[in-house]
């Protein structure tokens, strides 16, 4: 490859680009590379339910307490005395761990209550709030504050939601509040904190009523936060915008076609896709939701007499911000329920985990899904799915998937039974940790590969500044881009809070041989990118760096 030279024209502080003259290509494919898995470890205690990356770059994993022992003790020789337990009422092992990204090693932490089938999200000071569960944990409030050291652990606070939250969602706010949507027959939404100077209160939600039928198939619905400050929630096959400022339904968009449900137990995935705002002031940002997979309906009740219909192959998108939207349908290469979608640094999202057959739910999975799709949002219809390469462990019901900041996407979990069960079963509960690698992972791209140089950790809205980065063979600035992603709290197959904005550009420029400065905008308002800590990317030809932690306020 040769180095692409830009040419620059400097008026004030302000930095121009002139257009490129060049008759190189500038955009890579991926040359037949299907990703790489690693396994971190064939067992770290616990069977990894839900997963939330942390701004120490270390994820906290945790499944239920009632599953009965882990395969981890508790730190010093403590135990969990839990009167109300439904399996054990003194338990000396952990049901949740902090997994350290860097050294590959992990801690136990402790869990008092049951954490089974909750939800989360991160505060902007990057404390992780974890909402609801099963049993004695159903109306607690867990709260994880990261350290530097091993100090730090779970706080409770026992029944401060004001409804069970089992099988809920959450997104948070801009104004960083955490709403919370739902759960088992619970069809109103809540908010954390709540404000004490008002009585504890819940707000009514209709459409979960209208989306629950005889399999419910409305938990876990999906939540977006889009750029206008409204929420989109998708349940069953029902969607609307929603302002939960006022408690107004402003639209109900069309169902998704085909009439079949995308909701736990028939479980499918949803992202909100790139909000781009490297484009003219005068251009709206486009918000388009992508839902995928899922099971049909009755697939529970067939599942449960033995008989395991095919899941879902289609992929539906929305573009809810334009006037009249409608959904756009597509077909994936094999079926999928219970897959993961998580967004990849490039924009592209990579659909990860899941069976072929059956539903959501204990024993009711069958015909492991292994191979990950790639789906590439920009690309022709034709060419937007790639099939990788697959992992030697089936991830079923109760696995996960994030995205950490080197770009490899962790995977773990798979316990489709009721306790912990590893033999005399066709699926034994799964321990392990794997990491897949994506294509753009290959050494074959270390000549475009960016490394960040330096940084500004904490930045405002509209603010300017500017990030510095290493390239050996720099194409072109039409291929490079700037992207925050906000780690997702992921459970049952819904990457809660995910979300990528491409930021705006205004320059760049070489400062030295190799290195480039890049001057950015920071985002515009709080409902495009909520404030909190976000992974920033520099994407140069499709390859992108590894991640650097900054903080938006």
């Amino acid at each position: 490859m040769n180095i692409v030279v830009s040419f620059l024209i400097f008026t004030s502080h302000v930095i121009y680009i002139l257009p490129f003259i060049s008759s190189q290509v500038t955009h890579l494919t991926y040359s037949g590379n299907q990703g790489q898995w690693h396994l971190l470890h064939s067992s770290i205690g616990i069977s990894a339910m839900h997963m939330q990356l942390l701004r120490t770059n270390k994820v906290i994993m945790f499944d239920r307490t009632d599953y009965g022992p882990s395969n981890i003790s508790l730190p010093g020789r403590q135990c969990r005395l839990d009167p109300n337990d439904t399996v054990l009422k003194v338990d000396c092992t952990a049901h949740s761990i902090l997994y350290d990204i860097g050294t590959n090693t992990l801690r136990p932490l402790t869990v008092q209550t049951d954490t089974w089938c909750s939800s989360g999200a991160v505060f902007p000071d990057g404390t992780l709030v974890q909402t609801g569960g099963y049993n004695d944990g159903d109306h607690v409030v867990r709260t994880f504050t990261p350290c530097t050291g091993d100090n730090c652990d779970w706080l409770e606070f026992p029944n401060y939601l004001v409804q069970r939250r089992w099988y809920a969602s959450n997104q948070i706010l801009p104004d960083g509040r955490i709403i919370i949507v739902g759960g088992r027959r619970q069809f109103n939404y809540e908010f954390y904190p709540r404000n004490f100077q008002d009585p504890p209160r819940t707000f009514w939600l209709d459409i979960l009523r209208q989306t629950k039928d005889q399999d419910e198939n409305n938990l876990y619905p999906f939540l977006h936060l889009l750029p206008d400050g409204n929420l989109f929630i998708f349940a069953n096959t029902k969607s609307i915008l929603f302002n939960y400022n006022q408690n107004v339904v402003v639209r109900e968009f069309p169902e998704i076609p085909g009439g079949e449900p995308r909701n736990y137990p028939s479980t499918g995935s949803s992202v909100l896709l790139p909000l781009d705002e490297n484009k003219p002031a005068n251009v709206n940002i486009e918000a388009e939701i992508m839902v995928c997979g899922g099971a049909p309906r009755n697939s529970f009740v067939l599942a449960s007499r033995g008989e395991f219909i095919d899941a879902l192959g289609t992929c539906g998108r929305l573009k809810v911000s334009d006037q009249n939207p409608y959904w756009v349908m597509e077909e994936m290469p094999v079926p999928r329920v219970m897959a993961d979608m998580i967004l990849l640094p490039t924009g592209d999202v990579v659909i990860i985990n899941g069976a072929a057959l059956g539903t959501a739910g204990w024993e009711y999975g069958r015909d492991p899904v292994t191979k990950p799709v790639i789906y590439r949002p920009s690309e022709n219809p034709n060419r937007r799915f790639s099939v990788m390469a697959g992992s030697q462990r089936p991830r079923l019901y109760h696995s996960a998937a994030v995205l950490v900041p080197d770009g490899r996407v962790l995977v773990g979990g798979s316990n489709p039974h009721v306790y912990y069960n590893f033999t005399d079963v066709e699926y034994p509960t799964d321990l392990s940790l794997e990491a897949f690698s994506p294509p753009y992972m290959s050494v074959e791209y270390e000549p475009v590969r960016p490394r960040i140089v330096s940084v500004k950790e904490v930045f405002g809205y509209r603010q300017f500044f500017s990030v510095a980065f290493a390239v050996p063979e720099f194409l072109s600035v039409s291929v490079l881009s700037v992207r925050l992603v906000a780690p997702s709290f992921t459970t049952h197959s819904f990457a809660m809070n995910q979300r990528m904005i491409v930021m705006k550009l205004i320059g760049v420029t070489r400062v030295a041989p190799e290195t480039y400065e890049i001057s950015l905008v920071g985002p515009s308002t709080g409902e495009i990118a909520p404030p909190g800590y976000y992974l920033l990317f520099v994407v140069h030809a499709d390859i992108p760096s590894s991640a650097a932690w900054v903080k938006l306020q």
